[in-house]
């Protein structure tokens, strides 16, 4: 039965974009074999955003630039927030459309049971992408990984969403992309999906997984053989989270999946499986 009344978003748009994130886990294991593995797991997936972590550069090359060059993709951003042995690691955003705006943000290291020096840096990275149809706002964060820091992390939540809250207004909601080394039912996920208090008011995401996806979603897997050595179980870390839908219902979930788990010439891509999800645009 169709409805009788208007729920506020008007004729929806049947146009779509296709926004991925993905760890592309920097320069462990057999990186060389992998970053062919990653462009092509990329090429294939077509997506119009990704936003990676856990890409790498050092003086010569540039991961981010291999990987855009390799899709056609003229904007890019990237910082790093860790270096060994003379290679960099970080975050970055690339884009099918130009980067308009953007900002890096450096996260807390603090939080409840830790301390600044337990706690490697961590970045939040904000485009804005001037897409065919308007701009749209992307936030690509890594939170803290370790087990302990529940604390650290929801400071680091609660950064992101005063970032999200300073960027009003906007015509496509907020995009929040990335590895947040927490499952779905932890506080600091419930506090982005408001599902518990949220730290900033009016900043909360739908979960793209839970609005489409289907079964667990793992992106940490011990089908993986980079995660079999973890004996851990399978946990879903990695997110695309979007707004509440505007006007058209632009950011409307329309689909969304996990990628990267099939080898490429015999070869996995990464330790993480990343997530793809297509939304009203």
């Amino acid at each position: 039965m169709a409805l009788d009344y208007d729920p506020g978003y008007g004729p929806l748009v049947e146009t779509t974009l296709r926004i991925a994130t993905w760890n592309v886990w920097g320069r462990y294991g057999p990186w060389e074999a992998r970053m062919a593995a990653i462009v092509e797991t990329l090429r294939r997936l077509d997506a119009d955003i990704v936003g990676l972590q856990e890409v790498w550069e050092d003086d010569a090359r540039s991961q981010v630039a291999e990987i855009a060059g390799a899709l056609g993709f003229d904007a890019s951003l990237y910082a790093a927030n860790l270096e060994r042995d003379g290679v960099r690691s970080g975050n970055a955003i690339i884009a099918r459309w130009p980067i308009t705006r953007q900002e890096v943000a450096v996260l807390p290291r603090e939080g409840a049971g830790a301390r600044d020096d337990e706690g490697e840096e961590r970045l939040c990275l904000f485009a804005e992408v001037d897409g065919p149809r308007g701009p749209v706002q992307v936030y690509c964060a890594h939170l803290s990984w370790r087990g302990d820091h529940s604390g650290v992390r929801r400071e680091q939540v609660r950064a992101i969403a005063g970032l999200v809250r300073a960027r009003r207004p906007r015509s496509f909601p907020a995009v929040l992309v990335g590895d947040l080394n927490a499952r779905p039912d932890s506080d600091e996920i419930r506090m982005l999906t408001g599902l518990a208090p949220v730290p900033v008011p009016g900043v909360w995401f739908r979960d793209a997984w839970e609005q489409a996806g289907e079964g667990q979603g793992a992106t940490i897997a011990c089908a993986n053989p980079y995660c079999a050595a973890a004996l851990d179980v399978d946990q879903r870390i990695d997110y695309v989270m979007v707004g509440h839908p505007k006007l058209g219902g632009v950011g409307h979930v329309r689909a969304v999946r996990v990628f990267g788990a099939d080898p490429v010439e015999g070869v996995v891509a990464s330790d993480h499986y990343g997530v793809v999800a297509e939304l009203r645009y």
